[in-house]
């Protein structure tokens, strides 16, 4: 799996953490003897595969990849802001939370069924591990925390441009924590996505559906992101450089973080009192968000298994832009054309942003 979050709970960036692909640990590769043997004996032995066969093979992971990801979206935005008398986004979170855990072992429990075509980490907690992933679990309760009150207060056609400020403020905190300059091309193309950033919010507010508190949240949830992605490189080697595990441990630590933020935050009023916690609808929703947001850390890896880093940074873009898209024809919504050019902004500035990475990695 690529080790980045853009997202579990659609946030993708953090599934990319490292510029290199790794083999999706959910799919079984050795047999016995070393990755490296096997699978130049598979080379040796296996007939080439037919062109068509394997643009199939692309074509289907990356629509499951954009299923996934944009379906995770709008499943949370119903759950954040969709019902007009529930309002606790902690609690939803916590839950989603809860739910990567047990999922964790569900998926454990797979491998014992079908060890021939799943191969997972098996699940197990040590106290001393805990407290030393705690402090990114902080960052990452702040990450998934902001992104989905900034999902709450914002609608999901501008939820992209919301959020964009990521890659600024990874080259920002890469420089200031790390002490890694970036080159005047990466510049430039921060330069664009803050401007195609700051267009966004001028027409949102022009056409009075602009929620300050939301566009905070945003610029919040983009450097929890950066500062995750910056801080998990740090502490991968605690669980031997394994992302499920971690995974595992921060939702387990999450789980608890949350507890206290939904007291402080005064949701409890709110869940008790809802009718839509005895609806079995809600639950339901519920269940699906906490499922997509496992789902997402695996098939981000598998599409970048599958394709590369940089078609993986393209189809996000690309499946953010049909996001958007699909969000105003779902809602109706009628936006200006300025507010499109804000968005076309803002993906090309990725885009160049995505190119010239991969330019200066070749070059190395």
């Amino acid at each position: 799996m690529s080790r980045s979050m853009k997202s579990t709970h659609d946030i993708e960036a953090v599934h990319l953490i490292s510029d290199e692909p790794d083999r999706d640990p959910l799919l079984k590769t050795g047999t016995g003897e070393s990755d490296a043997d096997s699978s130049v004996g598979r080379k040796m032995n296996r007939p080439p595969e037919p062109l068509s066969r394997r643009y199939l093979r692309v074509l289907a992971v990356v629509s499951l990849y954009w299923f996934v990801s944009i379906s995770m979206v709008f499943v949370n935005k119903r759950l954040l802001s969709g019902k007009t008398d529930f309002d606790a986004p902690f609690f939803v979170t916590w839950f989603q939370c809860v739910i990567s855990v047990i999922g964790c072992y569900g998926v454990y429990g797979l491998t014992l069924m079908f060890p021939d075509y799943i191969e997972f980490p098996r699940p197990k907690l040590n106290r001393t591990t805990c407290l030393k992933v705690l402090p990114l679990s902080v960052v990452f309760c702040a990450m998934i925390g902001f992104n989905n009150l900034c999902l709450q207060s914002v609608g999901v056609s501008f939820y992209y441009v919301g959020r964009s400020l990521t890659t600024v403020f990874n080259v920002i905190c890469t420089f200031l924590i790390l002490g890694q300059k970036t080159s005047m091309n990466a510049v430039i193309s921060c330069g664009v996505i803050v401007f195609g950033f700051w267009l966004g919010v001028d027409q949102e507010g022009a056409l009075g559906s602009l929620s300050m508190l939301g566009v905070i949240y945003g610029v919040m949830a983009s450097l929890c992101v950066a500062l995750f992605a910056i801080y998990i490189k740090k502490v991968l080697p605690l669980v031997d450089d394994n992302i499920w595990t971690l995974t595992l441990y921060n939702n387990v630590n999450a789980s608890l973080l949350f507890i206290p933020l939904i007291l402080l935050w005064g949701e409890t009023p709110s869940i008790l009192g809802s009718p839509e916690v005895v609806r079995f609808s809600f639950w339901f929703d519920m269940m699906v968000g906490g499922v997509l947001g496992l789902a997402i850390g695996s098939v981000t890896g598998l599409q970048v298994k599958v394709t590369s880093p940089l078609t993986h940074n393209i189809s996000g873009t690309a499946k953010a832009a049909a996001q958007t898209l699909l969000a105003t024809q779902i809602n109706a919504e009628i936006k200006s054309l300025w507010w499109w050019v804000s968005n076309a902004v803002v993906l090309i500035g990725t885009l160049m942003y995505t190119r010239v990475k991969q330019l200066e990695m070749a070059k190395k």
